[in-house]
């Protein structure tokens, strides 16, 4: 069985028009061919921008580019035929599907209705004002393109806890609903940024309202039906109490009669905080690594100044390698995003052999560091910027040899701040491999293979150490790498 690997098949400015889903369509084979087993798609489900979405203002669940609504029968990525062609071409391949799932807010609401809110300090969101103030909300999601196809279900105040505008007065801030679920303010088990980070934007979903937890649960049912999906990536669940994923994904993984593979984006730096929420669902999902992502992030920028002993220090893959999906980049950290936190060009196919070659966690490589991106948009000083993501050269070769060569039992030489290293032994039946990475002069190491690499003669797969390495009558030999690379070692 090849090793789980994950592709997130998109980026933020993937182009509009409906070229996603027959690209992904097309591209089924050589994917499996390269050893991806799981791909993520982006939300397939009709944004409040119809054709022009992202996905993640999502307006609605019931809609996967099947109704005139929002301006568009299609999404930005397709319509659902195309959708539902390119995840057949996926299965046909071994691939399963990752649906993007957005259950923390709705925007776009089809109808205003009187509601009563208190005004909430952005600032900490426990300092809700006494003052009740009556006016109008954009909080009442009646779908009429959909004619209540598959779900008759009507979104109002009761079904949300908070709102980012009124009207009548006419106000921007965040303001606490008043309805039956908000008497004690935000939910609980949500983290605690900002006094308490329930709130994100748009009408924020009450999941304390038992209408709305059952909605959600037949949403769920539902698109596993319509897809046959693998499982989901859950969006922002910092910002939705961790009983209701409890709630949800038990009800899920029985419903689907058959294993689900489940990543959440819990996207923080506190790998006590990833592991408390990993707790409080009962482990049934994986999460993100950000505390890795985010050293990829600085050692990249640092250079030789950074530790490589340190890589995976505070990182949830070593406290807790079963739950982590590790990754290099992804639509939120590329550049002039939200959480812009890129890895400079050099050190991806570092960061990369890191997550591909291991043992630990399950590695997920980023659409544009595979097939290249470009795209132009305004910088947080308002500038704009032209921005040219290449294709990270090696990570087609890395991706093969993780199918290849990364097997058995790993042994780690991380005794220098500069050059690190580790191996991988090898099974009975396939080879293992020996990978070599400096992010200053070159780098060498000498490791002990045993006596069944006694004389055996190495080269490197990525072609960056040209000249062979032979080990000695115990098979123990000198492997090197350039200076601000890797090698990765196979014999020959």
């Amino acid at each position: 069985m090849p090793h789980p690997t994950l592709l997130q098949c998109f980026h933020w400015y993937t182009p509009e028009g409906g070229q996603l889903w027959p690209e992904v369509q097309d591209r089924a084979r050589w994917l499996g061919e390269k050893g991806i087993t799981l791909v993520w798609l982006p939300p397939a489900t009709k944004g409040s921008t119809g054709g022009y979405s992202v996905g993640y203002d999502v307006y609605d669940l019931f809609d996967l580019g099947e109704f005139d609504q929002k301006g568009s029968v299609a999404t930005k990525y397709g319509d659902k035929a195309a959708l539902l062609a390119a995840i057949d071409a996926l299965r046909e391949q071994g691939i399963g599907t990752l649906m993007d799932t957005v259950l923390n807010h709705r925007m776009g609401a089809d109808e205003k209705e009187p509601v009563r809110v208190n005004r909430v300090n952005p600032a900490n969101r426990e300092e809700i004002d006494d003052e009740v103030i009556e006016a109008e909300a954009w909080t009442r999601f009646t779908f009429p393109g959909r004619g209540g196809q598959y779900s008759t279900f009507v979104w109002d105040y009761h079904c949300f806890s908070g709102i980012d505008h009124i009207e009548n007065p006419d106000e921007n801030t965040i303001f606490k609903i008043v309805n039956d679920y908000t008497e004690a303010g935000w939910s609980d088990q949500v983290d605690d940024e900002l006094g308490n980070f329930d709130y994100l934007m748009g009408a924020n979903v009450d999941f304390r309202n038992d209408a709305v937890r059952e909605e959600l649960k037949f949403w769920a049912r539902w698109v596993l039906e319509q897809t046959g999906c693998a499982g989901f990536r859950l969006d922002a669940v910092k910002h939705i109490p961790a009983w209701f994923y409890q709630e949800w994904l038990a009800h899920i993984q029985d419903h689907a009669g058959r294993p689900l593979f489940v990543v959440a984006e819990y996207w923080g730096f506190e790998v006590d905080k990833l592991q408390g929420w990993i707790a409080q669902t009962d482990g049934r999902s994986m999460l993100f690594d950000a505390p890795l992502q985010n050293n990829f992030h600085h050692a990249s920028r640092q250079g030789a100044e950074y530790d490589l002993r340190h890589i995976f220090s505070g990182t949830l893959v070593e406290a807790d390698p079963l739950h982590a999906v590790t990754l290099v980049a992804n639509h939120d950290t590329q550049p002039l995003q939200a959480l812009e936190a890129p890895v400079d060009p050099w050190f991806k196919p570092l960061a990369y052999a890191l997550i591909l070659l291991r043992e630990q966690g399950v590695p997920c490589v980023f659409y544009p560091d595979l097939f290249g991106a470009q795209y132009r948009d305004s910088g947080a000083d308002g500038e704009e910027y032209d921005i040219e993501m290449p294709v990270v050269a090696v990570l087609e070769t890395l991706l093969e040899a993780r199918q290849q060569f990364a097997h058995g039992s790993q042994t780690d030489y991380f005794d220098h701040a500069n050059c690190i290293a580790f191996s991988r032994s090898g099974t009975d039946s396939l080879p293992g491999c020996v990978v070599v990475l400096s992010n200053g002069d070159d780098g060498e190491k000498t490791i002990a293979l045993g006596e069944a690499h006694a004389h055996s003669r190495w080269r490197d797969l990525l072609g960056h150490w040209p000249e062979e390495i032979s080990c000695d009558d115990q098979g123990s030999g000198q492997f090197r790498c350039p200076a601000g690379s890797l090698s990765v070692w196979v014999r020959t």
